[in-house]
């Protein structure tokens, strides 16, 4: 246990209950157990044990992973799956929007992720974007029209701040950014992404409107959303994927090498 891949290829394996060999070459993430038992229902997987810290399920070459909330998980998940080096890693999270006109169930597809959270500070510099890998959310864009579906493209707010819908300074702040969407783990993802060669993307669905008191989610709001828009996002996470694996294309959006070319 001296080196990364030593200490990943041991850990992978301990958070999920899955043996590595057994990992798909294309992964989706998520942060909630009913997206990962939709994933199960849509595709026939089971979910290999519930009682791991980031529970998974696999099918047709596909994973897809629940590694809980928050960007230091995000960031966990992702050095752990450089122990599989799938060839893309997209993220299927839920965001609330910023913008008077996203509409709960909306999809943003995000062109960039203001690093806001702190974590990814200790996998780039914080000058550094939080940029997705263009062909792979290429690839989501095109699923999301086969769906017949419209989405937003924009930059998302990433945060390790949980509780801030009461703070009118924050939210002041946050109108200054011009942002489409806030989350908790977009740019971890892309910044700790990059930072372990992994192409990563991100396809975000609108579960709450926080600018406005009677947008903060509930329990009501969010098993609203969950009823009507979840399915819809794994199916087209799942599809966007296999589409990626099908044209058989590098995801990469820049070389991940050191030198500059």
């Amino acid at each position: 246990m001296k080196d990364k891949l030593g200490i990943v290829s041991d850990w992978l394996p301990r958070y999920t209950g899955q043996r590595l060999e057994e990992f798909g070459s294309h992964v989706l993430l998520t942060n909630f157990i009913g997206y990962l038992e939709t994933f199960c229902t849509l595709t026939g997987a089971a979910i290999v044990d519930r009682e791991k810290p980031m529970p998974c399920a696999s099918a047709d070459g596909l994973t897809m992973i629940d590694f809980g909330m928050g960007s230091p998980n995000a960031a966990t998940v992702m050095d752990l799956l450089s122990a599989a080096m799938p060839k893309a890693v997209l993220f299927l999270g839920k965001c609330g929007g910023l913008k008077r006109k996203n509409r709960l169930g909306d999809l943003i597809l995000p062109i960039a992720a203001i690093r806001g959270e702190g974590t990814s500070d200790d996998y780039l510099p914080p000058k550094v974007p939080a940029l997705p890998a263009f062909q792979l959310q290429r690839g989501v864009s095109t699923m999301i029209r086969d769906f017949g579906r419209d989405y937003w493209t924009g930059t998302v707010f990433t945060t390790n701040r949980r509780v801030w819908e009461f703070d009118e300074g924050f939210k002041a702040y946050l109108r200054t950014l011009r942002c489409m969407a806030i989350d908790m783990e977009t740019a971890t993802i892309f910044a700790a992404g990059f930072a372990n060669r992994i192409p990563s993307g991100a396809l975000l669905l609108v579960s709450d409107q926080p600018m406005v008191p009677e947008g903060v989610k509930t329990a009501v709001s969010d098993a609203l959303v969950k009823a009507r828009y979840v399915e819809d996002h794994v199916r087209i996470g799942i599809e966007a994927l296999k589409l990626v694996r099908r044209n058989g294309r590098s995801v990469k959006h820049l070389r991940f090498e050191d030198e500059l070319e």
